[in-house]
């Protein structure tokens, strides 16, 4: 279960943020596929030579692979890590786990998802049924099986996940912590729930008043820092505010085969203001503006 962070003013910036993840810490990622990915944090824990990371999430793209792609990772823990679109699988991550640079234990959503929860219920254990009969739990060792009381059913029993941080970016967030995020939450909720704290970014840090119109979805006493980071997804989407960068992605995926020390020196090594003066994000605030604008985004 998480630990109680209680100062009211947890403003940080992006690097003192980033400080908060030590080497070879288990880190969770908010956000999913090419949404709300923590994208701003992951390019400063690259800046900052983080090592042996233990990474756990649901289903990842960009921030997994550039991890692997700049030596970050040592285990990864996913149920799939790839661009969902139509620019295939993750080349950083597809190379590491054949040539065994990093430890690849696949898992699936909703097994992380019922860890995560025996974590929040300080449980020693939960049932999953999932995973029976597949390869799965020959990948987790810590995984055992138990025996129904009611029905004498045989199910897998996998422990609680406590991430040491979880990395999460939001829309808005104010001084003390509290976020606004838009559905799909996907596993932030139960992520700063079970963490030991939540490190955010947020594209703005807004007065109290407005994150609770909004809807506060994760609350102040999980986070540790805030860091207001505008775009702090990108190239990911953080809808409403601004569509996914299918252009940069592409980029990205040939730059990892082809040169991705010039893609880490041009877009990740000199800084975030570098970044978005590199990258033109205001572009993609428009995508609902008409059925052109978003169609564009995919040409």
């Amino acid at each position: 279960m998480t630990t109680f962070h209680l100062g009211s003013d947890k403003r940080v910036s992006l690097a003192e943020a980033a400080a908060r993840v030590a080497d070879g810490a288990t880190v969770a990622l908010g956000g999913g596929l090419c949404a709300r990915l923590p994208m701003a944090l992951v390019r400063e824990l690259v800046r900052q030579g983080r090592r042996d990371l233990h990474v756990v999430g649901s289903a990842h793209s960009i921030d997994v692979d550039l991890l692997i792609a700049a030596g970050a990772v040592k285990v990864c823990e996913e149920s799939y890590v790839g661009f969902e679109q139509d620019l295939g699988l993750a080349p950083a991550f597809r190379r590491a786990a054949q040539t065994g640079a990093i430890e690849v234990r696949e898992s699936c959503c909703v097994t992380v998802l019922t860890q995560l929860r025996a974590a929040e219920m300080g449980l020693p254990f939960l049932p999953v049924r999932g995973v029976k009969g597949t390869d799965i739990a020959a990948l987790h060792p810590e995984y055992g099986l138990v025996t129904c009381p009611f029905t004498g059913e045989e199910l897998v029993a996998v422990p609680p996940l406590a991430p040491d941080v979880a990395l999460v970016h939001a829309p808005i967030g104010d001084a003390r912590g509290n976020l606004h995020i838009d559905q799909p939450y996907v596993l932030d909720e139960r992520f700063a729930h079970a963490s030991r704290m939540v490190v955010a970014t947020v594209d703005r840090l807004v007065p109290t008043e407005e994150v609770a119109a909004a809807g506060v979805v994760i609350p102040a006493h999980t986070v540790a820092a805030v860091a207001e980071v505008p775009f702090g997804a990108h190239p990911s989407s953080c809808y409403p505010g601004y569509a996914y960068d299918r252009r940069h992605l592409a980029e990205y995926i040939a730059a990892v085969d082809e040169d991705l020390a010039g893609y880490l020196e041009r877009y990740v090594l000199p800084g975030e203001d570098a970044y978005r003066a590199a990258v033109a994000p205001d572009r993609l605030t428009g995508w609902a503006e008409s059925d052109e604008a978003w169609q564009e985004l995919f040409r």
